[in-house]
């Protein structure tokens, strides 16, 4: 089923879709589940990230699918689904990189590093090997997608 999930997650069709629907029906999950379940992480792993909002000040949850790495860090990924803007959770993690997910019902507190030179394709290249549409979504924008480290503090 991966290769078919693959294919149609690629496509414009489902990032004109997704950013809508996915969040919302993990947020819904992720609440009723006590923070054990995320609904997109039947296909990625996936965390709820809490930043402050980098215009707000406020708390943002945000459920991202993620890569976790050896030794407890994570990488998000900045793709916005193939979208031309960078998602403001990105934003939210340059102004105020200290953060908190929520990873398999446990709340980790994280700060974040902007990813780039050698550590950034490093990463990439690993993150095309996780979960190839990631490629696709490239393609299709003239950004440079951000990347994330996320390290438990």
């Amino acid at each position: 089923m991966t290769p078919l999930v693959q294919r149609v997650s690629a496509t414009r069709g489902f990032a004109k879709v997704a950013p809508r629907v996915v969040p919302a029906m993990d947020k819904i999950v992720h609440r009723l589940s006590g923070g054990r379940v995320l609904l997109s992480a039947q296909m990625l792993p996936g965390v709820v990230l809490t930043a402050v909002g980098a215009k707000s000040g406020l708390p943002r949850r945000t459920p991202l699918a993620c890569m976790p790495e050896e030794g407890g860090t994570f990488v998000l990924v900045g793709s916005n689904f193939g979208r031309p803007d960078h998602p403001a959770w990105t934003a939210n993690l340059l102004r105020n990189p200290e953060a908190e997910v929520s990873w398999k019902g446990r709340d980790v507190p994280v700060r974040a590093v902007l990813l780039a030179g050698e550590d950034r394709e490093a990463a990439w290249a690993a993150l095309l090997r996780f979960w190839p549409p990631y490629g696709a979504y490239a393609a299709r924008v003239e950004r440079e997608i951000r990347l994330f480290r996320l390290t438990p503090r």
